[in-house]
């Protein structure tokens, strides 16, 4: 129930003192965001003033904004990589920042197909923490009685190493969940999970994914919201209850744990809690042994009042499963969140997908953006131009158009370059709210992997190599992004150049060019295919000769100019993919997984 306080905000009336709490904070920090950036700016350099990096840009000791903007440049993370790899390798001086890195998380993003490492230190997990305790008080302004049941969350850990200097490298989320924050976190009524930490910290996916669901279908009539951290997660859990419902449902049928279940501490948890329920097995096998899984989300748990999934960018592509499986429940996206970074959250988190905004929380870092525009090359330069476009501030951006986001933390990135490109769409308060547009570069991604146009075209170059023992090679490429399948995995087009009709490529050739190309991809999608079950077998789809000209007179006939017209390297238009789809001639798919290890190479 709402209650009545001294500190009720004007984003609606609180659900309990706690709550109004966080909702004041929120307005405290938006109402005052201009100042409140200041501060953030002039603690991160006057804490981190001595710092190898500041001092190499003469700062000294400046924590204005001006001298700030005039002296430190707009960076990538290339840029960065040699103070990286000295912290990694052991350097444990004040280069980046006054405050000892604990740890290095590992960034979705890759440089180089490895991925990032983005340094860290311990009080950032407090910052995240913050942002964390304020999204289920926005949450109850929207979905009431959150505290009458619990939430179904697929939660996972990921392999994690230690770079040569003996620091920790692992993603974001393993780290918060691996965290006193996380494992020793205060009862919430508003936020009961049907995992237990157990499960959550299994380091095997199996194993993890299993009694995870295993006790959400044990705790079906509490659960009032199903999540994942990506769309795709959410629909991979869906997909492992189509595989494993027997097992599962032997497992309540008899009160015992199946024999795959391994982990001492895991079993020992969950056989506490597991006692035979014949009734509830024989409704499992019920509706899942039916052909149509239709609404299985609301059939299975039908208190369920939306699910929390992020379904902006590129995982909107997952909607529409979503709401099939779903009956189209609510899509609630409820942050927006990086490695490098936590910046902000939806402060209205139950509105459309195509409307989610989300509002920049002033105190997590210090915030600027570069207006993004289709003349603006790889440095943000437009040499269309005489200088290069000025970096705005927080409160001066303008509603409609686009920018890419530019941080300073407390972690020791200065104007670092995120590479998200975001509208703004309006404020709240004097914060602007942004919608997520998308990556830049990113050309095909299914889960956490973002693939861009350049490593596509590596490994098709790497593949069609094997094409040379049947004198071929490939004409013209385009691909897509399929999520039909669960997982979803990558499709190429390739038109071929057969000179030798006797000597055509054969499966099994086609079939290893696919893995040749899986080889090529960065680690990322490499971990997703071999570790994480999050991305199925690279495809490469054979078309006709002469199905790119079709295409481009395709593309002519609406509108585009011959002499410009640039074959796409991914398309998702539906006639397009009609077109394509009706000129394959043969499909492969990679006979094996691609080499990945959870240790980086040196």
């Amino acid at each position: 129930m709402a209650v009545d306080s001294p500190l009720s905000s004007p984003l609606g009336p609180p659900a309990c003192e706690k709550d109004a709490k966080a909702l004041q904070f929120i307005e405290e920090m938006t109402r005052n965001a201009e100042s409140v950036q200041q501060r953030v700016l002039a603690e991160i350099l006057s804490r981190n003033a001595q710092t190898e990096y500041l001092t190499r840009f003469q700062l000294n000791g400046a924590t204005d904004r001006e001298t700030f903007k005039s002296k430190l440049p707009v960076i990538t993370y290339e840029d960065l990589q040699p103070e990286i790899h000295r912290i990694a390798n052991g350097d444990r001086s004040a280069i980046l920042t006054a405050h000892p890195i604990s740890e290095f998380l590992t960034s979705s993003g890759t440089s180089a197909g490895e991925r990032k490492l983005m340094p860290t230190i311990k009080e950032e997990l407090d910052r995240r923490q913050l942002l964390y305790s304020l999204l289920m008080p926005v949450m109850n302004l929207y979905v009431a009685g959150l505290d009458k049941g619990k939430g179904l969350y697929f939660l996972f850990v990921k392999s994690e190493t230690r770079t040569p200097g003996g620091l920790l490298a692992r993603p974001v989320l393993t780290s918060y969940y691996k965290s006193d924050h996380f494992k020793t976190r205060p009862y919430d009524p508003y936020n009961v999970y049907t995992s237990p930490n157990e499960a959550i910290l299994c380091p095997d996916s199996f194993q993890s994914m299993y009694t995870q669901m295993l006790c959400g279908l044990l705790d079906r009539h509490k659960v009032l919201r199903l999540g994942a951290v990506f769309a795709s997660g959410l629909l991979r859990a869906i997909r492992f209850l189509q595989l494993n419902w027997r097992q599962l449902a032997d497992d309540m049928e008899t009160g015992s744990l199946n024999s795959k279940i391994t982990d001492p501490s895991l079993r020992e948890c969950i056989v506490k809690t597991l006692k035979p329920n014949p009734e509830l097995a024989q409704f499992v096998c019920h509706e899942c042994s039916k052909d149509d899984w239709e609404g299985i989300i609301v059939r299975i748990w039908p208190n369920t009042k939306y699910l929390d999934v992020i379904v902006t960018g590129a995982m909107a592509q997952y909607i529409p499963t979503l709401d099939y499986y779903s009956g189209g429940l609510p899509l609630a996206c409820t942050m927006y969140a990086s490695s490098e970074c936590y910046f902000g959250l939806n402060l209205n988190p139950m509105c459309k997908p195509s409307e989610v905004s989300y509002t920049i929380m002033p105190n997590m870092a210090y915030f600027e953006f570069l207006p993004h525009e289709p003349n603006l090359d790889s440095t943000g330069f437009d040499f269309t131009r005489e200088l290069p476009p000025k970096l705005v501030d927080l409160v001066d951006v303008e509603v409609g158009k686009e920018y890419e986001l530019v941080i300073t933390t407390y972690a020791g990135l200065c104007r670092y370059r995120v590479g998200d490109i975001l509208r703004v769409t309006g404020f709240h308060n004097s914060a602007p709210q942004f919608h997520f547009v998308r990556r830049k570069n990113v050309l095909l991604s299914i889960d956490s992997d973002k693939t861009d146009e350049a490593e596509l075209q590596t490994a098709v170059e790497n593949a069609s190599h094997l094409l040379c023992e049947h004198n071929a090679s490939v004409v013209e490429y385009t691909s897509h992004a399929d999520t039909k399948t669960i997982p979803g995995h990558y499709v190429v087009y390739w038109e071929l150049l057969v000179k030798d009709s006797t000597n055509s490529p054969d499966n099994d050739t086609l079939e290893q060019c696919c893995l040749a190309m899986e080889e090529s991809l960065n680690s990322v999608y490499r971990q997703g295919r071999v570790a994480d079950n999050s991305i199925g077998p690279l495809e490469i789809r054979v078309v006709k000769n002469g199905t790119f000209e079709e295409l481009m007179d395709y593309a002519i006939s609406r509108g585009a100019s011959i002499n410009q017209y640039k074959v796409p390297r991914c398309v998702n238009f539906t006639p397009i993919m009609e077109l394509l789809d009706s000129r394959v001639v043969s499909a492969h798919f990679s006979p094996a997984l691609p080499h990945w290890s959870p240790e980086r190479s040196q």
